[in-house]
């Protein structure tokens, strides 16, 4: 196997974990043979690299490292990486993205020259870009990579005109989209869904490491119900629940239920509103990438993700059709919001990947903006 492409599918194995660091895998090669690998688990964990120079010992000693990104040269929670591959005698360094932190950036590339290492920054870098694309939007632009998610039938319908949605898709689709669940930092509903649904925004079945993601629910007004599964057992902590942060005059009941909602081990997150009044979606987003959230998958209902799309801030759909017609004028539609008055005011998508999971269709398309030049 390609050694850049083997520290890409270690890296992977990170993704959802290693937040607000980023999922990196790091292999070493002595004489054409993988002498050691290894891959970020987790803040606070050792770095891919390290992992990777531990397996290998003296064999690292002449050695070329394969990593996905610019090894740091900072102290954080663990030891500088570029130390690390210095004292352990490597003698090359090849890695695909050059890291946009700040303090990172240039000071381990330039760190490995200094102590006489050859640096080949750059190989693959597409596709080192794609990995880490939730990490290198949060360093840039200040919040997460947006993935919206939703299955509808072959006339766009999520449901039927009496709310009956399950299941639209099939089985395959269904865990695909708990894949999609397990390699985001946060899942990302609006209230309707909620009060419609009842979700439980979980990974399942449970991943072997126990993960799940953080669940956040927009909810302008606090209509949660205590008693929702997002807020129940067994999970720990509840949910965040993103709400305006101004008093509403005309609820005065408001303050009981956010004690409830307290009470049950629910984050309330307090946000300025829209001019509609409405949980401001770019505050939303900036808070949750200070909170260190590279990557999140919004998964409905509609305003939530006209609301989205219409500011800008979704970065890929995914969206699965499945091969069933339901028709009625009073069915949803994954989209609400006011929407274009003509179609030269709706944005083209491009198309990024078309994938059968039968008896379902999942196309992937992104806006005109590909991770490589919004990031890299």
């Amino acid at each position: 196997m390609d050694p850049m492409a083997r520290a890409f599918d270690l890296a992977a194995r990170a993704l959802g974990r290693t937040a607000p660091n980023p999922p990196v895998g790091a292999v070493v090669v002595r004489d054409g043979a993988i002498v050691g690998e290894g891959h970020h688990l987790a803040a606070g964990q050792p770095h891919a690299e390290t992992v990777a120079l531990a397996e290998a010992g003296e064999r690292a000693r002449g050695a070329t490292l394969f990593v996905s990104l610019e090894p740091c040269a900072h102290q954080g929670r663990t030891p500088p990486c570029a130390e690390a591959i210095i004292a352990a005698g490597v003698a090359e360094v090849r890695y695909a993205v050059d890291d946009p932190d700040p303090r990172v950036s240039g000071r381990g590339h330039r760190a490995l020259e200094a102590a006489g290492v050859r640096v080949v920054a750059g190989e693959r870098r597409t596709d080192g870009s794609e990995l880490l694309r939730g990490y290198l939007t949060r360093q840039r632009a200040g919040r997460p990579w947006v993935t919206a998610k939703y299955a509808m039938s072959l006339d766009g319908k999520i449901a039927t005109r009496t709310g009956d949605s399950r299941w639209i898709s099939g089985e395959a689709s269904r865990r695909y989209a708990h894949a999609l669940r397990d390699r985001a930092d946060a899942v990302v509903v609006g209230i309707g869904t909620v009060l419609a649904d009842d979700p439980s925004l979980t990974v399942r079945p449970a991943p072997p490491d126990g993960r799940q993601p953080r669940r956040v629910v927009v909810d302008s007004r606090l209509r949660l119900p205590p008693g929702a599964a997002l807020a129940g057992p067994p999970l720990a902590p509840g949910a965040t629940v993103a709400y305006v942060e101004h008093q509403d005059p005309g609820d005065p009941d408001r303050g009981r239920r956010a004690a409830l909602l307290r009470e049950r081990g629910l984050e309330l997150l307090p946000l300025p509103a829209d001019p509609a009044g409405r949980v401001d979606l770019p505050a939303l987003l900036s808070e949750l990438g200070r909170r260190g959230m590279n990557e999140v998958l919004v998964e409905g209902g509609g305003e939530l993700l006209a609301g989205l799309l219409e500011a800008g801030l979704v970065d890929e759909v995914e969206a699965c059709v499945a091969p069933v017609l339901i028709g009625g004028a009073g069915a949803p539609t994954p989209l609400r919001g006011r929407g274009a008055g003509r179609l030269v005011d709706a944005p083209r998508w491009h198309v990024v990947d078309v994938t059968p999971r039968a008896p379902d269709v999942w196309l992937r398309v992104r806006p005109d903006r590909g991770v490589e030049e919004r990031d890299v």
